[in-house]
């Protein structure tokens, strides 16, 4: 792995470098960038065997699926100021006999992205294990970089949350209250700061349709998700974008928006694999699911420049 170390510029101190306050507080009119989610390189074999828990033997289709998005991403005119990678990169869990293997493979592939777009990578359950410790934290953090900071563009801030200290951080306690303590701190500093918006990128999502919604393995429990809604509402958080579900879903409730995100990757439900377009305007959050042929089209390009204009 050593000589995958330098190839992607990854986040760490908690900021990103280049996409900070000092470089990119001010607005500077509609932008655009690229959340995707869930390339997970070895799921649709397990899931086609009935496997999950140690199926993913094979992973030459997510590798394609996520080569045609880089591809179509790479010749989108004008270009997206980032792409997020919303959780589960990889299938194989901390200590699988695949793992290595499977993040070799995935850093080959997003090698190829131009270098002028910046590659943002959140930590979901299979990066971290279902119930993470300090030791599976560690790991993805030297592969892919912290898993939790803050950064800028183009005055909007981005939180980029750890989601399964939410869920289970039973074998982490501390490192659970560092990322509480943290946040807490960011969403204070959001609340009074220039920012033109507000966003959080996760990989659980708070709900998939309603925020009353009964808990689920695919959302965030109950009393967790309502104590999350208030505090993001406080801070002026806009909408929290999110992965984990391999569909597409989502909701409104109280001037948050809660998107989420179908994978590239295994689909769980009737959508196609794709990524989502989100427009950033002065006022607004626009955002489209787009399947990956569909990313091919110029008719694309043609969409971001009226939204852009």
């Amino acid at each position: 792995m050593a000589e995958d170390e330098d190839i992607f510029l990854r986040a760490q101190q908690r900021s990103y470098k280049g996409l900070t306050e000092d470089k990119e507080k001010e607005w500077k009119g509609p932008f655009y960038f690229i959340q995707a989610a869930d390339p997970q390189l070895g799921l649709m074999k397990a899931w086609s065997v009935g496997d999950c828990d140690g199926g993913g033997d094979e992973w030459s289709e997510e590798v394609w699926l996520t080569k045609q998005a880089v591809q179509a991403i790479n010749k989108l005119q004008p270009q997206p100021r980032f792409m997020a990678l919303c959780g589960d990169l990889v299938h194989a869990m901390p200590g699988s006999p695949f793992r290595e293997e499977q993040e070799r493979d995935l850093k080959e592939v997003l090698r190829e992205t131009d270098p002028n777009i910046p590659l943002i990578f959140v930590s979901g359950n299979h990066d971290l294990s279902n119930t993470p410790t300090p030791e599976t934290v560690e790991q993805y953090c030297h592969c892919w970089g912290d898993d939790y900071f803050s950064y800028w563009v183009g005055g909007v801030l981005f939180l980029v949350l750890n989601s399964q200290f939410f869920f289970d951080a039973s074998r982490c306690p501390q490192l659970k209250q560092a990322h509480e303590s943290w946040l807490e701190q960011q969403l204070q500093s959001a609340a009074q700061s220039s920012a033109r918006h507000v966003l959080i990128l996760q990989h659980i999502p708070l709900y998939l349709r309603t925020p009353d919604e009964e808990d689920d393995y695919f959302n965030l429990q109950r009393d967790k998700r309502e104590s999350l809604i208030h505090r993001f509402r406080q801070a002026g958080v806009k909408a929290v974008f999110s992965g984990h579900y391999h569909r597409n879903a989502g909701g409104y409730h109280d001037g948050l928006h809660m998107v989420v995100t179908s994978a590239i990757g295994c689909q769980l439900g009737e959508d196609t694999h794709g990524v989502r377009v989100v427009v950033v305007t002065a006022d607004e959050i626009i955002h489209r699911y787009h399947s990956l042929d569909q990313l091919s089209n110029k008719g694309v390009d043609e969409d971001l420049k009226k939204l852009l204009a």
